[in-house]
């Protein structure tokens, strides 16, 4: 049976929003320990950290001030950003209230429970030295939701729009990480010995930022390289975070629903394999030298990606 395109559109976004909390949880919590090590340098850590969400403009609003306990707060607690762990966990469970009936119960009670846990929290959390739990609570909650679904919601067109969001959401987190990376002060590597060990420290927070270290490690046995992390990170077919995994899921999420849909939107499957062709016969010295195609062209073809689905799927009703 068909689903309404508003339930579709539910199922859609809860994959997106979970998605974003865990990517902002992860993002947060290595960039936040990594600002105590490294005193005076804390906008190197945050500045592309909060490119990923907007920028600073209205943080610096709000709070006045960028250091770690504004960005911290912002990007965890605060309901005034979109993009933050609270905002995202309430956003999926507001959508999951409409389908009560149409998803496991233990679906319905995992988000419940993360809302209840992660969105009234303030910054006493900080006060207390609490926000390593909190981010480890938002990253466990998302794993265990997607995990309960893996287990138990069926595989019709529900699933394949929960999961083509998921996918959308994670390989353009990946890229923007990536943007923010390879287009500011870490694009080209530092000669003296200082600067070297500071540059890889923040690399290394990238890696761990997608959980990639110790499957980068085991990958590549050179240390750490710029452009051997760009290529795990973009094109490895294997890890389950890397943005060419994402885009091959959601290139079998899409098919999956066309089949349900059969030549009623033919663009949305060649959007998408064309993107999972540009990732499959890329080399990293073409994206990050060549800009052919560049981490832009990339993260435009996922976004076209996503107008297509909203366009096609959640605009008919």
């Amino acid at each position: 049976m068909l689903l309404l395109s508003r339930l579709a559109e539910n199922l859609f976004w809860i994959g997106r929003y979970v998605e974003r909390a865990e990517n902002t949880a992860r993002l947060l919590n290595v960039n936040y320990y990594a600002t105590l090590e490294t005193a005076g340098r804390a906008r190197e850590y945050w500045m592309p950290l909060l490119e990923l969400t907007g920028g600073d403009a209205e943080l610096r609003a709000k709070y006045g001030r960028l250091d770690a306990r504004a960005v911290s707060s912002w990007l965890a607690f605060d309901r005034d950003n979109p993009s933050s762990i609270a905002s995202s966990v309430a956003h999926a469970r507001e959508n999951a209230r409409g389908l009560r009936d149409r998803i496991p119960s233990e679906m319905w009670e995992t988000l419940n429970r993360s809302y209840l846990n992660l969105c009234f929290g303030n910054e006493a959390v900080l006060d207390r030295d609490g926000l390593f739990e909190y981010c480890a609570a938002a990253r466990d909650a998302s794993q265990f939701f997607f995990g309960i679904a893996f287990a138990t919601l069926p595989r019709d067109e529900g699933w394949s729009f929960m999961r083509a969001g998921q996918m959308l959401e994670r390989g353009d987190n990946a890229l923007r990480v990536l943007q923010s990376r390879y287009r500011g002060i870490d694009a080209d590597l530092v000669s003296d010995p200082a600067g070297r060990a500071l540059q890889e420290q923040r690399w290394v927070s990238v890696l761990k930022g997608s959980s990639a270290y110790e499957a980068y490690r085991k990958r590549v046995h050179t240390g750490i390289d710029i452009h051997r992390i760009g290529e795990f990170l973009l094109l490895d077919e294997y890890f389950p975070r890397s943005v060419r995994y994402s885009a091959e899921n959601l290139y079998d999420a899409l098919t999956q629903i066309e089949r349900c849909h059969p030549g009623q939107h033919p663009e949305i499957t060649r959007l998408s394999r064309w993107l999972v062709a540009r990732l499959q016969y890329s080399h990293i010295t073409d994206i990050l030298e060549g800009d052919d195609p560049s981490l832009e062209e990339l993260l435009g073809d996922f976004n076209r990606v996503g107008a297509a689905i909203n366009a096609a799927y959640f605009q008919q009703e």
